[in-house]
């Protein structure tokens, strides 16, 4: 069952509503982005390309990275390059890891941006639950394959969670839905997952004594093709409806992932989001995290499972 705990801010981070042109130069510095050819991965590219960052767009669809780069090079100071990545399919992740290692001797930032949302009931390439498949597991794998370039720049993981995941539950007992499968109930999970993912990682990293850092975020409620791809039925008609009414544009979506990724402002083991409106929207800052995301035993079952079903041990 959920926790009937009360939501918690981690910490006191000190600013509040942040905007992009707060960032320093960040010519010379890399930012790898996964989903970063539409939506909020693709304005946080261009927020980061405008103040001189080189970006990576590691996308299911190399077309549509390829059309968004030649969009994107018109706009910002920085390099634009696109790998292939399907998260859905953990040999796609290793081959997308293998090519940024060919490519790349650091990373400033890993973004774990892209996902999949209230989908219908599939699996993935390797049988998992789609939605966790993809916005946990190929995440939590690519991350594990990265993690030394992003060593060696001293930079951050960023992982995308969701004001979802405040309702949501990590069910240990049916993490595929293969006993109960609901579209919405599997995003919350991932979400979940996602976050608690972010923060587990910081304390390994600060126990091992890296320089790298986890950083969690989200993006309120943003217009973007997310709530057009996944959802049917019911919902794909209420998205419609209620995104052009209620939610925030791409560009203002995306700044939680821009100051998470390259703010100075923020801190290790943050979770930031928007403020207003039950965090759906406004200016960024330290952002609520349900109880249950706290839990630091489900925080190393998870990690445990995880490693188990990619087949992927982190190095201590």
């Amino acid at each position: 069952m959920a926790s009937k705990e009360p939501n918690k801010i981690l910490m006191d981070s000190g600013f509040s509503g942040w905007t992009a042109d707060r960032l320093p130069d960040l010519a010379g510095k890399l930012y790898v982005i996964t989903g970063g050819n539409s939506g909020i991965g693709f304005e946080a590219a261009k927020h980061l390309g405008r103040a001189g960052a080189d970006v990576v767009l590691a996308c299911r669809s190399v077309a549509k990275a390829d059309d968004a780069a030649k969009e994107l090079q018109g706009q910002i100071r920085g390099k634009v390059d696109v790998v292939q990545l399907n998260l859905s399919d953990l040999s796609s992740v290793r081959a997308a890891a293998d090519e940024l290692r060919a490519k790349y001797n650091k990373i400033d930032a890993l973004i774990n941006n892209a996902g999949v949302m209230q989908t219908p009931k599939q699996q993935t390439a390797d049988g998992f639950e789609m939605q966790l498949g993809t916005n946990h597991l190929g995440h939590f794998l690519l991350s594990g394959l990265l993690i030394d370039l992003v060593e060696a720049a001293a930079g951050r993981v960023v992982t995308l969670s969701s004001i979802a995941h405040l309702s949501g539950e990590i069910r240990f007992d049916d993490l595929m839905g293969e006993k109960s499968y609901s579209p919405i109930s599997a995003y919350t999970q991932s979400k979940g997952a996602n976050l608690m993912f972010a923060l587990e990682l910081d304390r390994r990293l600060q126990a091992s004594g890296k320089k790298a850092v986890s950083i969690g975020c989200h993006p309120g409620y943003t217009n973007t093709n997310l709530q057009s791809t996944g959802p049917t039925g019911f919902f794909n008609f209420l998205y419609k409806i209620t995104n052009p009414i209620f939610a925030q544009s791409g560009p203002e979506g995306a700044l939680p992932t821009v100051l998470a990724a390259a703010g100075t402002e923020a801190k290790r083991g943050g979770y930031y989001g928007p403020q207003k409106m039950a965090e759906t929207r406004g200016a960024v800052g330290d952002a609520k995290v349900a109880a249950y995301i706290l839990n630091q035993e489900a925080a190393k079952r998870l990690w445990i499972e995880s490693e188990r079903l990619v087949g992927y041990q982190w190095a201590e």
